[in-house]
């Protein structure tokens, strides 16, 4: 055997594939050596590069990691290499191969073989066919278990593999380099979900598998050690097993390096009030919480065999709110059985009102070999026969009722998931029948302007926003009475220290000699500025930004001088520090 690469394409460069990097570890640490590497791209890279580079590797094999979003790159990637490398092995596998193996190999006659479901051992065995054979008894494929294979003109399916203990896994990173460290690290302490979603792989999987609690603390203090931005916990429910959640995260309250961020996926109804404690106690950002909700239509998470009790998630994602140091990340499906647009809509209100950092509204993927596949034609179910097999109508909701839902999703991208908007919607919230009924409004505008197709700037976005309102009749924002464009404004320097002012809001020229003044009396030893003391108060000018608010912005009833500090930023949000200067109202008053 001479080489058996392992490629990967992702949907982003900052993305690690943990798949490729688990076989290649589990392979070497069984014997296996000196011919393998790992290759990964991303599906914004041109194909002729990928092939390119590919070939170059000189590969006896190539082994591909197919999921729903870099399947057809995969395709057309492979039919190419076999143009140009014909003695070139092809295997595929990950979840977008595994379960209709066989349909994809008749598909695709060139590839070899498909590895099915956990890849592991069947990578291992595969290497030691190659290393046995040089890939010339294809008849010994028949004891690799959890293979799709040919043998000459047949497609064989061998049994599957017993799951495998997770402790026998070595840990993957441990040879990382270090410009790889700085990417999004993906980590798996549990395989399996002892849930049974109707539109998840996952619940295929029934059974759950721990790593070791001892091994997954050594992964965790090499994480912290390398200080990598952020790691990504794969589990499925996380928080399923009590005792296994709270260990970890009573380590990482312990060995916090002030640095990573770990992200887990959890069942929020299932949280204990000792794991609400200990998630209360944690650095700010140093967890994020993915939450998903899908519906809150009873007949819905009956009809997807979803358990969950919605009123004890809404009190701890509060109760996670008001602790402010964690960010909660709430998940929607539009497209589930049962679920119309009105309903959905108060699925997404009841979601929305929980105020989460990040509200994702999804839409259903109808997955081979999950039960929604197999109930799409009771459910009346139209779905996108391209991945990623996006629904595109079902009994409850028409393709037309999903077009608006995807042009909502959209504007809820822009204008909540962004954080840049936070006070201003939160107050046309306000006027408003209901959060729904405004980003209804709201994705309507921008379609009726024609602005869903073009890719609008960060100041556009205020713009367009200003023209929302301005079309409309708003009563004045009750934010302490401040107008509507004071607010726009708030928001627009909460972000960013923006050098061109929105076209909404010119500076009013007798407030900057007012401005100028204060930060050469007060800037250099305000007590809130320390982090800059030794600069000039003219280079505080330029390393922050201060606005002049009019008289009802703040409570005294003054006008006010508001100081955007960058440099202390919210670890959740990311918005500047912001404070009124008392000194500045005083000497103006």
């Amino acid at each position: 055997m001479r080489k058996f690469v392992l490629a990967a394409i992702g949907s982003k460069y900052i993305h690690c594939n943990l798949a490729i990097c688990s076989l290649k570890a589990y392979a070497e640490a069984n014997g296996i050596s000196d011919c393998m590497e790992t290759a990964e791209y991303t599906v914004n890279q041109n194909r002729e590069d990928i092939l390119a580079d590919l070939a170059a590797r000189r590969p006896t094999a190539v082994g591909f990691s197919c999921y729903i979003w870099n399947i057809g790159l995969v395709k057309g990637l492979a039919a190419d290499l076999r143009q140009v490398c014909p003695e070139t092995d092809q295997w595929l596998g990950g979840p977008e191969a595994s379960y209709d193996a066989k349909s994809l190999l008749r598909q695709l006659p060139f590839v070899r073989g498909v590895m099915c479901g956990e890849g592991e051992e069947a990578f291992l065995r595969l290497m030691e066919w190659y290393e046995r054979t040089d890939g010339k008894a294809p008849e010994e494929l028949a004891a690799v278990p959890g293979l799709a294979w040919r043998l000459g003109g047949e497609v064989r399916e061998n049994v599957p593999g017993p799951a495998l203990e997770l402790s026998r896994l070595p840990f993957v990173y441990r040879h990382i380099s270090k410009e790889d460290c700085h990417k999004i690290l993906y980590y798996e302490s549990s395989r399996g979900c002892p849930f049974s979603c109707s539109y998840c792989l996952s619940s295929i999987d029934k059974g759950l598998r721990l790593r070791d609690m001892g091994q997954v603390k050594e992964d965790l203090a090499f994480f912290l050690k390398q200080k990598v931005p952020q790691v990504k916990f794969v589990d499925r429910t996380f928080n399923c097993v009590h005792r296994h959640a709270m260990e970890i995260w009573e380590f990482l309250e312990q060995n916090d390096n002030g640095v990573t961020n770990f992200h887990f996926e959890i069942a929020a109804d299932l949280l204990t009030q000792e794991e609400l404690g200990l998630l209360g106690r944690l650095r700010p950002g140093q967890v994020q919480l993915e939450i998903g909700v899908q519906s809150v239509n009873p007949e819905t998470l009956r009809e997807i065999r979803r358990t969950t009790d919605l009123e004890r998630l809404a009190q701890n994602v509060e109760t996670l709110g008001r602790a402010k140091n964690v960010h909660r990340h709430l998940d929607l499906i539009a497209g589930l059985p049962c679920e119309d647009y009105e309903s959905f809509g108060r699925s997404f209100d009841w979601v929305y009102r929980l105020r989460p950092q990040q509200l994702q509204l999804g839409f259903l993927k109808v997955l081979k070999g999950s039960h929604m596949y197999e109930m799409a034609g009771e459910y009346g179910m139209a779905f996108s026969c391209e991945p990623p097999y996006e629904v595109l109508k079902t009994r409850w909701l028409s393709y037309k009722e999903l077009c608006r839902l995807k042009r909502m999703e959209k504007v809820l991208e822009t204008y909540y998931n962004s954080g840049q908007f936070t006070h201003t919607m939160e107050r046309l919230c306000g006027f408003c029948d209901s959060p729904f009924a405004l980003y209804e409004e709201l994705a309507d505008f921008l379609k009726e302007q024609g602005l869903f197709e073009r890719q609008l700037s960060r100041r556009e976005r205020f713009d367009v926003l200003w023209e929302f309102i301005s079309s409309r009749q708003w009563p004045d924002s009750s934010f302490y009475g401040v107008a509507w464009r004071e607010l726009l404004v708030y928001d627009y320097y909460l972000r960013e220290n923006a050098k061109t002012r929105p076209s909404f809001a010119p500076r009013p020229q007798e407030d900057w000699p007012s401005i100028t003044a204060w930060y050469a009396k007060y800037g250099a030893e305000c007590p809130r500025l320390v982090a800059y003391r030794g600069y000039g108060y003219r280079q505080l000018l330029h390393m922050t930004h201060a606005e002049v608010f009019p008289r009802g912005f703040s409570q005294n009833g003054q006008k006010v001088l508001v100081l955007f500090d960058y440099n202390a930023r919210d670890p959740l949000t990311n918005n500047a520090a912001a404070w009124e200067a008392e000194e500045w109202t005083n000497d103006n008053e």
